[in-house]
């Protein structure tokens, strides 16, 4: 997945286990990269993406179930979250190959490479597990959800074992259950949208419910003074040019907040907080306002509040 993840349980047993479960662990992410990383030159999703067939293809269950999520989230945001996205990421530079002033793309090379951009160009026949791309050259990336299938997988692995206390991060999208070993519960800092620095805007506190944040502020350039977000609109063609830094949702499913956060970044901070509280998503909203920040939460998102740092 091109990250690090980090566990921590706080079970006195776990001392015992400890050497089994990391064995575990290890082997279920081994397993769900071989399902869906792009990095991986024979991993399912990447055979598919190489394929150039427009008939069915067979898919693994547990792939299928995340395309099928993807695909609800693209539906409810009307196509602001979309997993066909990545050769648009890619021509602005944030792939592979970086983007120099001379190398922007023109209104032609975006025009011809959103024909190959849309999560509708995507049939599925779930109950035959096969799916088929419209165009030869669809490309699938799941960067912007496989995490938080990855944290859910390893939090019902630890459930398996009987573990009441634990906090399971990957590459930021994290679900903590219970207390921590101080018997205090699992608090967690959403990070100010600050490039120089890190520091913490809110402390929250969540007990069996995944959270996953989408922002702009740690990966951009910027080009005769114009920045360019690493967040691509796939509607547009264009890198989102709004002023909303950063987007945290709650949920019980941390598949779900991941692609959800992502959609809500990408929609902005009207569009975005309006669908939010439209279909009662538990997000928190940080907005550049001058210079300084605005925060715009969703009354239930509320309640998880410790404390402000200042």
């Amino acid at each position: 997945m091109g990250t690090t993840f980090t566990i921590k349980i706080a079970d006195p047993q776990a001392s015992s286990k400890q050497q089994a479960v990391k064995t575990d662990v290890e082997q279920l992410l081994i397993h769900i990269n071989q399902l869906m990383s792009t990095y991986i030159d024979d991993s399912e999703l990447t055979l598919i993406n190489q394929s150039k067939s427009t008939d069915w293809l067979s898919v693994s269950e547990e792939l299928l179930n995340v395309l099928l999520e993807a695909k609800k989230i693209s539906q409810l945001s009307d196509g602001a979250f979309d997993i066909t996205v990545g050769p648009l990421v890619n021509l602005w530079g944030f792939g592979p190959n970086e983007v120099t002033k001379d190398m922007l793309p023109d209104e032609e090379v975006i025009t011809n490479t959103m024909a190959i951009i849309g999560y509708e160009k995507i049939d599925y026949q779930s109950s035959k597990k096969v799916i088929r791309k419209q165009h030869e050259d669809i490309y699938i990336d799941l960067s912007a959800i496989a995490k938080g299938y990855a944290v859910d997988e390893v939090a019902d692995l630890l459930d398996a074992y009987g573990f009441k206390n634990y906090m399971v991060d990957i590459g930021g999208e994290l679900k903590p259950k219970g207390k921590r070993s101080d018997e205090r519960g699992w608090r967690i800092g959403i990070e100010k949208p600050v490039v120089d620095r890190r520091s913490i805007q809110r402390v929250i506190e969540i007990d069996r419910i995944g959270m996953a944040t989408s922002g702009d502020y740690r990966n951009f350039y910027e080009v005769d003074g114009v920045r360019y977000s690493h967040t691509i609109n796939p509607r547009t063609g264009q890198p989102v040019a709004h002023k909303l830094a950063s987007v945290t949702v709650l949920h019980e499913s941390v598949m779900q907040a991941d692609a959800l956060a992502t959609a809500l970044n990408v929609l902005g901070p009207e569009d975005g907080v309006q669908l939010a509280r439209n279909q009662g998503i538990t997000a928190y909203f940080i907005v550049h306002d001058d210079e300084q920040y605005k925060e715009i939460s969703t009354h239930n998102f509320e309640q998880y509040f410790v404390e402000k740092v200042k």
